[in-house]
């Protein structure tokens, strides 16, 4: 096995020529960027702010609740009905389907800031590890057998397949209410918002912030972040402790995903949502043991260090 060069440096990767997959995503994303220049020229309203803000808090909560705590690290429980919701209200965040994002994200944490990581900035630079990885063609297909305890289910595989459907329903449902603006407002400006906010994290969470743990990769906390991201800014506590339903592991760390959990919680709709034990609370201090990270010290790794354990094996089917 190769052992890939440790310094924080950033790599130079060969150009290549681009598919038309490629191209079709870079023209989507220009035509969204030049949509959102149209809403704010068009201009505002209360309602339409309003639309925006609704379709962002919503689907950001699909994204970090759905996608990432759900099916990326199954850190709670809950019914095959409400899964199949989470999932659906996922694929309206336009960040393709929920088996394709949990599979890409489990290869994140198994290789985190190592030359098999998918985004990491320290790597490849801030633009790859912002949209770059997600726009090209080598994570495009969906890797099943990095989430066969999600692929068991059929309703799953095809919504993953034919994950445009959730951005269809979305686009018809704030088009046919709110006409043209609600199209430019409630989708097109809300996504853009969602995208750019989610990808901060991938972008900016491993180079901008605190480190309370040593984890061996480069994962810092961001109370910013975490606000823009309703909690996925606590990016290291999620590195120290990467099954927990909560990010924010102190009571001053916001974290509204984790809130809207609980309530659900009470209503009997999640449960079993996993917390951070005591013990793990005050594992690996960088104030006691000091710092681990191999890139921040400037050592050699490999890209099986700090290994996650397979989630596929300890995953609990729901019921």
């Amino acid at each position: 096995m190769d052992v890939p060069d440790s310094k924080p440096s950033i790599t130079v990767v060969a150009a290549s020529k681009w598919s038309l997959s490629e191209l079709f995503h870079v023209a989507a994303l220009v035509a969204m960027h030049v949509g959102l220049v149209i809403a704010l020229v068009r201009g505002p309203t209360w309602r339409l702010v309003a639309l925006a803000a609704a379709t962002y808090l919503v689907r950001m909560f699909a994204i970090t609740a759905a996608y990432h705590r759900y099916f990326s690290h199954r850190s709670f429980k809950t019914s095959r009905i409400f899964q199949l919701v989470l999932a659906f209200l996922g694929t309206t965040a336009v960040q393709k389907g929920p088996l394709w994002w949990a599979a890409a994200h489990r290869v994140h944490h198994k290789h985190s800031d190592t030359e098999r990581d998918v985004h990491s900035p320290l790597r490849r630079g801030f633009w790859y590890a912002h949209l770059g990885w997600w726009m090209g063609k080598d994570h495009q297909e969906t890797r099943l057998d990095l989430v066969p305890d999600l692929a068991g289910y059929p309703e799953l595989r095809w919504l993953d397949r034919y994950h445009v459907i959730g951005s269809a329903a979305l686009i018809a449902a704030v088009t046919i209410p709110f006409g043209f603006d609600g199209f430019l407002w409630g989708y097109v400006a809300s996504t853009v918002v969602l995208m750019h906010a989610t990808f901060t994290i991938n972008s900016l969470a491993h180079v901008w912030g605190s480190r309370r743990y040593a984890t061996k990769d480069t994962s810092r906390n961001n109370a910013f972040l975490a606000l823009l991201t309703l909690g996925e800014g606590w990016h290291n506590n999620h590195h120290h402790y990467m099954s927990s339903a909560n990010q924010g592991f102190f009571w001053w760390e916001i974290d509204i995903s984790f809130y809207v959990l609980r309530a659900l919680e009470k209503l009997g709709i999640v449960w079993d949502l996993r917390r951070p034990p005591e013990r793990i609370l005050r594992k690996d201090l960088i104030a006691e043991v000091g710092e681990r990270a191999p890139l921040l010290l400037g050592k050699e790794t490999t890209s099986e260090d700090d290994v996650a354990p397979s989630l596929a094996r300890t995953a609990t089917r729901v019921s």
